[in-house]
């Protein structure tokens, strides 16, 4: 894991500051181990520069608390939602997604490229999507 950290994709303000536990089963470690190796690290190295996790693994309780999907990926540590720093940056990340090539499920640029929402699973569908 050359530029993300396990503790990186599981930390969370909004656990902290409700008291929510975030810790990831070994599974889900295991998950987002596979999410860097083939998504999250060669879409770093293409770019050059830091890229900030806003969101990674997020329990049960955690995805409800920010209301997330109850069949998000993030649950099973297979989704991040990234940025880099700007709408620009950002949709820089999603054409660099899409040039590499990368074995993503879902790439989807949230609000106008505000942040990144990058998937992996076996048998990704590759799925470029946006939500407005």
């Amino acid at each position: 894991m050359n530029y993300f950290s396990i503790s990186e994709l599981t930390s969370s303000p909004t656990a902290t500051r409700l008291g929510i536990d975030n810790t990831p089963s070994p599974k889900v470690i295991s998950n987002l181990k596979v999410l860097v190796e083939k998504i999250l690290n060669p879409l770093r190295a293409a770019y050059g520069k830091p890229i900030h996790v806003n969101s990674g693994y997020r329990s049960p309780a955690l995805n409800r608390a920010v209301g997330g999907m109850p069949t998000s990926q993030h649950l099973l540590g297979e989704a991040a939602d990234i940025t880099a720093s700007s709408q620009t940056e950002n949709k820089r990340l999603y054409s660099l997604v899409r040039s590499l090539r990368l074995p993503v499920d879902q790439a989807i640029n949230e609000h106008n490229f505000t942040w990144l929402h990058l998937s992996y699973r076996p048998n990704p569908r590759h799925q470029f999507i946006a939500i407005h």
